[in-house]
Formats: structure tokens, C-alpha cells, sequence
């Protein structure tokens, strides 16, 4: 009797831990796969070739700024940023910028987004923006038909421009 007991209890266990996969540390993973799998028949369509605006900006300040990648065949082929709004103090040479394919990334810690396919996104999204954090608050959306707009996290207790992940404007074949 004892033998089936702990056999029971055994089971039990293996049951919620086999239950307890690492999907289920991901927030809105069912929104989540619905985006990828629309971002996959958009790679197809658009032969993986597209152009994408990320915005951002501190409550703070009154200025934003916003980054357009452009992805041929998979590979960036340019990065082009810009302040937005009133940007004060900034020097002329840096309120707007472009990067071609041999240069991308050259302007580093410039407060542009940084120099990623939607490939690499929507593996940012699953391995770090969307992973449940006790300290921390998710944030999903999929506004730029059904692709992925806003992802990340903020830190609970923390005050001002705590958003870690992107926010994408507008997504767009070539």
C-alpha cells in the first residue's frame, strides 16, 4: 500500500513539473505565436525584404526620435535616424543620420534603435522581453497588422523611462 502511495505521489509530481514547460514563463505567448506566425508569412511575401520604423523618446524631455531599418533579403542594408520634436542642445551633425551596409552600426550610443532583423526581434521578444519576471510587468501588442509593435517590460517600482524592448511604428514590405 505504501509502495502505491508514493508511486501516486511520484506520478503526481512528474505530472506538474512535465506541465510546467518554459512556455509557460513566456507572457501573451499565445499572442505572441499568432505575431510570429503572421511575421513568417510576411517574410515569405515580401522575400524577406521590408523596411520598419522604431520609435521612442523620454516623458522627460520634448523630443522623441525614430530609426528606419531596412532589411533586403534578410540582411540590413541601412539604419537611418532621426530627433523628433524639439531637440535642444544636440549638435545639427547628429539630429539625423543614415547608415549604409557597410557602415551599420558605426554610430554607436547615439540613441538609436539598435541594427536588428525582425528575425532577431521576435527572438528578443521570446527570450527576454516576454519572459515573466516577479519584479516586472509584460507588455504585448501586435498593431502593425498582426506583426509585432510594442514588446517589452518595466520593472515595477521604477519611476521614469523604465521600458526595456522596442516600440515599432509601422512595419512594411519593399
Amino acid at each position: 500500500m505504501k509502495n502505491k502511495i508514493y508511486y501516486i505521489g511520484l506520478l503526481f509530481i512528474s505530472t506538474i513539473i512535465m506541465s510546467c514547460s518554459s512556455d509557460d514563463s513566456l507572457s501573451y505567448k499565445n499572442d505572441f505565436e499568432s505575431s510570429e506566425s503572421t511575421w513568417l508569412n510576411f517574410k515569405q511575401s515580401s522575400n524577406n525584404s521590408y523596411k520598419y520604423v522604431v520609435v521612442g523618446g523620454s516623458v522627460f524631455s520634448t523630443y522623441g526620435w525614430q530609426t528606419t531599418i531596412t532589411v533586403s533579403n534578410g540582411k540590413i542594408v541601412s539604419r537611418n535616424f532621426k530627433y523628433l520634436g524639439d531637440p535642444t542642445n544636440i549638435p545639427a551633425e547628429k539630429l539625423e543620420w543614415t547608415e549604409n551596409e557597410s557602415e551599420i552600426n558605426s554610430h554607436q550610443n547615439s540613441g538609436a534603435a539598435f541594427p536588428l532583423t525582425l528575425d532577431e526581434i521576435y527572438a528578443k521578444a521570446k527570450e527576454q522581453w516576454l519572459v515573466k519576471r516577479k519584479n516586472a510587468t509584460n507588455y504585448f501588442e501586435a498593431k502593425n497588422d498582426g506583426l509585432i509593435s510594442h514588446c517589452g517590460y518595466v520593472e515595477k517600482g521604477c519611476m521614469d523611462d523604465c521600458f526595456v524592448g522596442i516600440t515599432i511604428k509601422s512595419i512594411g514590405s519593399l
